[in-house]
């Protein structure tokens, strides 16, 4: 089978797993920057400006001729972007934050390229429903909600909650596929699916 090699600046084992579903090898170099919100900045544009500021700081620490990508995502209720809880009492606030009403799920992508960079958004909406207080416990207890935005993942015991989304899975997931692809065809990198 043929190799798609793809440097994918970002510690997240989703991440990963998404570019692999559609064909990729990522290589995993994770970059930090300073993620802090900027005064009344929207949370579009915050998570937009994650992406891009991610893949400046990869261009200046990688150097390699393969694609990178970075991305972002973020969780948003009342106008309030919801991070990763630092311990279990905050997943708890976070979770019932989200209990029982709609949210908003933000996701960027960011391809550099041989000198070119290109960025996209994805917007989503996710209604969860009421959550009862001892499942809440267990599953914070389990540790999954304890390093992803919003504390909880769509794709692992939290999805018993989730009643409808509108808008990409795998952008709630971590990574919009759909608009990962859009922005690898306009930088003129071949597909997986390409190749005959």
């Amino acid at each position: 089978m043929n190799k798609f090699p793809i440097i994918l600046a970002s510690a997240s084992p989703r991440r990963a797993e998404l570019l692999q579903q559609i064909g990729w090898q990522p290589q995993v170099e994770p970059v930090d920057i300073d993620e802090s919100v900027r005064p009344n900045e929207p949370a579009k544009d915050y998570c937009l400006r994650m992406a891009i500021e991610k893949s400046a700081a990869a261009q200046r620490r990688i150097d390699s001729q393969l694609p990178v990508l970075t991305a972002d995502t973020v969780v948003v209720a009342d106008d309030e972007i919801l991070g990763k809880p630092t311990d279990e009492e905050m997943a708890i606030l976070t979770l019932n934050k989200l209990s029982g009403r709609t949210h908003q799920v933000y996701s960027s992508v960011c391809v550099y390229h041989q000198g070119k960079t290109a960025s996209k958004l994805s917007a989503n909406a996710v209604t969860m429903s009421p959550i009862k207080a001892h499942e809440l416990a267990a599953y914070v207890a389990s540790r999954e909600p304890m390093d992803k935005a919003g504390a909880y993942g769509i794709q692992g015991m939290a999805a018993m909650w989730i009643e409808s989304i509108q808008g990409s899975y795998s952008s709630i997931m971590g990574l919009p596929l759909f608009e990962t692809t859009q922005l690898l065809r306009q930088l003129d990198i071949s597909l997986p699916i390409d190749v005959k």
